[in-house]
């Protein structure tokens, strides 16, 4: 059965990274400071360079891969909830070369910035907190 809640919007933000600033956790830091528990994240720029991850679903295990090279943000969208009692990042990105080829995945630690923009939207409503889902292997967002 789908989980559905309904949640409003509190508040919309936007800033800059710093440059060489790791783009996950400077994100995810922003969201702790600032208590963001439920919001949505879309950022566009570039990296100087890139770590990706893969969810391989048969063995349940991410496969990392990194991409060193200056690269641009196409996209990056994602969700902010909660895992363990804190805020948590779960994004994925689309960056483009010099050739435009793509590159995409789950956005991983390890991805550095040359220039971020960002906005994040910031929600009231029910917490969405996450775990282990056993069907899966991942920590999604719990039912109830």
């Amino acid at each position: 059965m789908t989980m559905l809640k309904e949640v409003k919007s509190k508040g919309l933000y936007m800033g800059k990274l710093p440059h060489g600033s790791d783009l996950l956790d400077e994100i995810t830091a922003v969201c702790s400071q600032n208590q963001v528990r439920l919001g949505r994240i879309e950022a566009l720029g570039a990296v100087r360079q890139a770590r990706l991850g893969y969810y391989d679903q048969n063995t349940r295990e991410y496969e990392f891969f990194i991409l060193d090279q200056g690269l641009e943000i196409t996209n990056l969208v994602g969700n902010v909830s909660v895992k363990d009692g804190q805020s948590m990042v779960h994004a994925h990105i689309t960056l483009a070369d010099s050739a435009g080829r793509a590159f995409g995945g789950h956005l991983a630690q390890g991805t550095k910035v040359f220039a971020c923009e960002f906005v994040l939207e910031v929600f009231d409503g029910p917490a969405m907190e996450r775990d282990y889902d056993e069907i899966t292997g991942l920590p999604l967002w719990k039912d109830g």
